[in-house]
């Protein structure tokens, strides 16, 4: 006779179901999780750095387009990561709500009855005088839960533990759903701007920004902000940054009247769900430059980003006007100095004995390439180097084709625009999973029965400590001391 142990459909998903809910699945995809992520921190991503990608794909054309292939360079939005994401949500739900609801059905349980045989039990004592008012009365002392039949007692202590446990759990399932709606509904984007330049929350303003899957450029909050002063304090001994503080005009609706704020570091501006914090700052050398006849080609601020922390920066002027086109790579420093190779840095971040440090290219900017370019860096694969100069503030160097003049500088703010609306989820998450691994490590489980002697006077005592926590021992003989006193 055979037996068909073939599963039907219903017990093959039930099957699956148990496989997905175990704790041991959760721990494996939360380990796939952790690695699947590590590509998003080795390969540059688009939506962070479209530049770093393109760079990467010049560089490396077979390799990147593989990768492409992979999305590599796309991990966060990728469907095998969100896959991974997705089974490891529904798997600590599977695994937490049920053992929750068990839970909350223990807690308004009664303890169990106490075992016939205590003398298995650990820590089994007999106390001759023992009576079982007086062990209740410790009990209750010291905050055990107390079942009491005719001829014995049953308490139980260390319920938190258990609560804590799963407290951590589902905590965990609160951070997934913070960076959920984050991941969906946020966005993320950095503008640089010049005192005295004006930004409005318009896609085109910024340098960087990325959205959430399901939001979009008709999300953005109509706000503008006008940066009127910038003030940087720095230790005069080691140069270390005390405090930035950045006067601004701002308007909650686009074409309204601006108000007075100061943003710092840790005090953003607020726009209902949209925070604009003050991330970094910097110099943008005022230059002019013209060409053989007098006619100024350039003028304005160009922004240098800087290399250290005494803001020696470097950046790139473009000139496509000029015929042939004008390119400079240029280095600004704050404070020159000569450093020991030679070369020239700033000692101070604040603006003391400023120099601009030009090298002169001509040719084709590769402007008109298609290809995107960073406006902080020259391409000069098309290019010829025609010159040297350092320039000490209003400065002119003729370099043949025209001329260049260092006229002075003024400051840049870097603002980081944040909308995470998960963000109040994760951190309340985090402070609760903190929590809850504090309640079960330092909470002890154990059992205390105590139950008269049927052969002669007195009572039995004995006791367990679940996973072995220290400590019953010495809990039984307070009782025990309690009950003979």
């Amino acid at each position: 006779m055979t037996t068909n142990t073939e599963l039907d459909a219903r017990s093959s998903i039930r099957w699956l179901w148990r496989q997905l809910t175990s704790m041991r699945t959760a721990l494996i995809l939360l380990l796939l999780l952790g690695v699947a992520a590590i590509p998003g921190s080795l390969f540059p991503q688009r939506t962070q750095n479209p530049l770093a990608v393109s760079d990467y794909f010049k560089s490396n054309p077979g390799t990147a387009k593989f990768l492409d292939q992979l999305q590599i360079f796309d991990v966060y939005s990728s469907p095998w990561f969100s896959a991974i994401y997705i089974l490891l949500f529904v798997s600590l739900i599977g695994c937490v709500l049920p053992r929750t609801f068990e839970h909350l059905k223990g807690i308004r349980a009664i303890p169990s009855l106490t075992p016939k045989n205590l003398n298995r039990m650990e820590f089994h004592t007999e106390v001759v005088e023992g009576t079982l008012d007086g062990a209740e009365a410790w009990l209750r002392k010291n905050r055990f839960r107390i079942r009491r039949d005719a001829h014995s007692i049953s308490a139980e202590k260390g319920f938190m533990r258990e609560t804590g446990n799963l407290l951590f759990h589902l905590s965990l399932i609160l951070v997934l759903v913070g960076v959920a709606l984050g991941s969906l509904y946020g966005m993320k984007g950095d503008a640089i701007i010049n005192v005295g330049e004006r930004f409005i929350n318009t896609p085109t303003s910024y340098d960087v920004i990325s959205f959430g899957k399901l939001q979009s450029e008709k999300s953005l909050n109509p706000f503008s902000i006008t940066a009127t002063n910038f003030k940087a304090t720095y230790d005069l001994v080691t140069g270390a940054p005390s405090d930035f503080k950045l006067n601004a005009n701002v308007a909650n609706e686009i074409g309204t009247t601006e108000k007075s704020q100061v943003v710092r570091v840790n005090s953003p501006l607020t726009f209902g769900s949209t925070k604009v914090y003050l991330q970094a700052n910097g110099y943008s050398p005022l230059v002019t430059v013209r060409d053989k006849t007098g006619e100024i080609k350039y003028q304005g601020a160009v922004i240098f980003l800087p290399q250290d922390g005494n803001l020696t920066s470097i950046g790139a002027i473009k000139v496509p006007d000029m015929q042939p086109q004008i390119g400079f790579i240029g280095s600004f420093t704050p404070t020159y100095e000569r450093g020991e190779g030679g070369g020239a840095i700033s000692s101070y971040p604040e603006v003391l004995d400023p120099r601009l440090l030009l090298s002169i290219w001509t040719g084709d900017l590769g402007l008109d390439s298609g290809n995107p370019q960073s406006v902080y860096r020259l391409n000069t694969s098309e290019m010829k180097r025609i010159g040297l100069k350092t320039l000490k503030l209003n400065e002119t160097h003729d370099f043949g084709d025209g001329s260049i003049t260092f006229e002075g500088w003024t400051p840049w703010v870097n603002l980081q625009i944040v909308s995470d609306p998960g963000k109040i989820y994760a951190l309340l998450g985090s402070i609760l999973a903190i929590l809850g691994l504090l309640m079960s490590l330092f909470t002890r489980s154990r059992r205390i029965w105590i139950k008269e002697n049927q052969s002669k006077s007195g009572v039995e005592v004995a006791g367990l400590a679940k996973n072995a926590a220290p400590g019953l021992e010495n809990e039984i003989a307070s009782l025990v001391i309690k009950m003979k006193g």
